[in-house]
């Protein structure tokens, strides 16, 4: 919003801007030059070398017009100031001598009165004399050579103004078919951008040189100036035959083209005679100099230093070609409409979309709006400014930029905060860096949990010293969440001696089922080796029981608006806890299900029996890990082989079982076994009546 109203007021810094853009597609495409009937007869350095040096006598100009007039030009236009007699005039009280010139004809009629010399010839033509303004009042305003006419309303205040202005001699300006303002008016920088066709002299309204040459060169009497009939502005100033489109002040935009050498013949050359007359006939031919030290200097939008004069004559040739540019009094609209699509566009779509198409798409709609601009510049002269529509695409960018990194740092402060107590360093670094693996709304989803139970746990608490037994298990639910961290699980709960621990959750990891059963293998090495390090000490520290179980389940954020906790429901999980009190029956101390066996390839362990448990009616397969290096030991053979026939309710499976017990008496698990068969149970189905 404040992009637009800043379109819509332009402050000092954006026309400046939009100026030199404008100034730059003049320099990428130019105004072509072609044949137009516009000619400079050009004061130089070479002139004033053979004639002498500025102000020349009037009778030399008189000279000049009548060669001119002789010629065939259509109009003849002084950009030169004549505001004072010739210093041989009769005003002065002088007489100007007959002086010779080198390589040049005497003139007779150089004996007269030089003004009057000058007078007589531009009466004899169709001349243009001009003014200049000053910021100073005078008396009596130059003189009016033609009327102006209305249409849409009154002349408008708003007119390039001068206090007063410096005509040329009465005598002079009496006998001229036109009077225009030599003055150019410079936009910023001291660029020459503009050129008024109309002026405004204290109360009165006046032609510019230029104005008056194409008047005079059509033999009009008038200028038709039409207004905006919604701002009462100028809108165009219409010139015999020519309609020339203007801004408000009634200034024509100029469309400069490179000097052109056949647009200048030097002064000397017409004065000797020497000019090509079919390069003056019927032309519009400006009177002026480049000579260093004359000249008034302006630099046009193609960065070239040119004279007064040239800046007038390109404005004739632009109007005579009708090679307009203009900016008319929709742009500002068309530039605000642009402005609020483009910027609506990169709001809209850069919520959706990611950074880096985000950066694309602001990158796209910079390029669009001077696409645009461009476009109607090369194709119909238009002067739109795409600067404030690419500035607000970049704003908007840089903005949602912000904001999105604001959003960012929020919620990787969040993720950090939420899981950094629970979640492996890893996997909270691994969230910071893609937070939509995070979802925590909800959802169901296959992972693996881990139970942990430490036996004897109450009995301990209720007969060892706080002092001893809180360092204790602190050291071990250390131990136990570094190593659940280790292997990317996600500590859900410590209630207690207990830790329960998610694989799979928060971020799914496809190997979840792998990485549990290494976790529970290396959380039994730990919690071993600390109750023997403890037991040592003289604190009854007991052993460590653990069950994994795999599927689907529901995670997410469960609790209500004062408190929630990321955890995990479902059958899955009321498994996982119902094993891990298994191993009080089974005697082991890791139970995995079926359903992990089947997601670990290359599992090593063995199976342990087939459980009921307690409100369940389908059955499932326990199995006890073992460390990789069992695959394929005697040990592990002897046991599958004697587990089979236990299945298979083979009576050799006793002594098969007996063989084991002797070789290693504190196999639990085969004892277990064993004395089953010997109560006269069959099978390897167990019935847990306890949860």
């Amino acid at each position: 919003m404040a992009m637009a109203v800043a379109a819509a007021f332009e402050p000092q810094l954006s026309q400046g801007l939009r100026d030199s853009l404008f100034d730059a597609y003049q320099r990428l495409r130019p105004r072509p030059n072609s044949a137009t009937p516009v000619r400079i007869v050009d004061i130089d350095e070479d002139s004033l070398a053979r004639i002498g040096q500025w102000p020349w006598p009037r009778s030399e100009l008189a000279d000049l017009v009548r060669a001119l007039n002789a010629g065939g030009a259509a109009a003849v236009v002084l950009d030169v100031l004549l505001a004072e007699p010739d210093r041989g005039s009769s005003a002065r009280g002088l007489l100007s001598p007959a002086a010779g010139r080198e390589g040049l004809p005497e003139s007779a009629s150089s004996r007269l009165d030089p003004d009057a010399m000058l007078a007589a010839a531009i009466s004899a033509g169709r001349i243009v004399t001009g003014f200049a303004l000053v910021e100073v009042g005078s008396g009596n305003g130059p003189g009016h050579k033609a009327t102006f006419t209305w249409a849409g309303g009154d002349a408008p205040a708003v007119l390039p103004a001068a206090r007063g202005a410096v005509g040329a001699l009465p005598m002079l300006e009496r006998q001229a078919a036109g009077n225009g303002a030599l003055s150019i008016s410079l936009s910023t920088g001291g660029v020459v951008r503009h050129l008024p066709l109309l002026l405004r002299v204290g109360d009165q309204i006046y032609p510019s040189l230029a104005a008056e040459a194409l008047r005079v060169a059509q033999g009009g009497d008038s200028y038709a100036v039409r207004l905006s009939p919604a701002s009462r502005a100028i809108a165009a100033v219409r010139i015999g035959a020519y309609e020339i489109p203007t801004d408000a002040a009634g200034r024509l935009w100029l469309y400069a083209s490179a000097p052109v050498r056949d647009r200048s013949v030097p002064a000397w050359q017409i004065l000797a005679g020497l000019g090509a007359k079919q390069a003056l006939d019927g032309a519009i031919v400006l009177i002026g100099s480049t000579a260093r030290g004359l000249q008034d200097v302006h630099q046009t939008a193609l960065g070239q230093d040119v004279p007064g004069v040239e800046v007038h004559a390109q404005a004739l040739e632009q109007i005579i070609q009708e090679n307009y540019l203009s900016r008319p009094a929709w742009a500002k609209g068309a530039e605000i409409a642009l402005l609020l699509c483009l910027g609506g566009l990169v709001i809209v779509l850069g919520n959706l979309l990611g950074p880096t198409a985000t950066a694309v798409l602001a990158g796209l709609g910079v390029l669009s709006a001077f696409a645009v601009s461009w476009a109607a510049f090369a194709a119909e002269g238009l002067l739109l400014n795409p600067l404030l529509a690419a500035a607000s695409v970049v704003v908007i960018y840089f903005v949602l930029s912000l904001l999105r990194h604001l959003q960012t740092e929020h919620k990787q402060r969040w993720i950090r905060q939420a899981f950094a107590s629970y979640v492996s360093p890893k996997l909270v670094g691994q969230l910071v860096e893609d937070p939509a693996q995070l979802r925590l709304g909800g959802e169901r989803r296959e992972l693996s949990c881990l139970f942990t139970d430490l036996e004897g746990f109450t009995s301990l608490v209720e007969s060892t010293p706080p002092a001893l037994v809180v360092p204790a298990l602190n050291a071990y639910l250390d131990g136990m969440i570094r190593i659940a961290f280790a292997y990317d699980g996600t500590v859900d709960k410590i209630m207690g001696d207990a830790v329960y621990v998610l694989f799979g959750a928060p971020i799914a990891d496809p190997r979840h089922a792998e990485r549990a059963v290494a976790c529970a293998r290396a959380l039994d090495d730990f919690a071993r080796e600390f109750a023997a390090d403890r037991q040592r000490e003289g604190l009854a520290f007991g052993g460590t029981r653990i069950g994994v179980n795999a599927g689907m389940a529901i995670v997410g954020n469960f609790g209500g608006a004062l408190r929630f906790d990321y955890t995990a429901h479902g059958d899955t999980i009321n498994t996982a806890a119902r094993l891990e009190s298994a191993n009080k029956i089974l005697g082991t101390r890791i139970a995995v299900s079926e359903a992990v066996v089947s997601r670990c390839p290359g599992f090593v362990g063995r199976p342990a029996a087939t459980l009921l448990l307690k409100g369940k009616t389908e059955p499932i397969r326990a199995y006890e890990p073992l460390p990789p290096d069992a695959a394929g030991s005697p040990e592990l053979i002897r046991w599958q082989e004697a587990y089979r026939l236990l299945e298979d309710g083979d009576p050799a499976a006793e002594a098969a079982l007996a063989a084991i017990v002797a070789a290693c008496p504190e196999d639990r698990l085969a004892r277990l076994h064993l004395d089953r068969l010997r109560r006269g149970e069959t099978g390897v189905l167990l019935m847990l009546r306890e949860k």
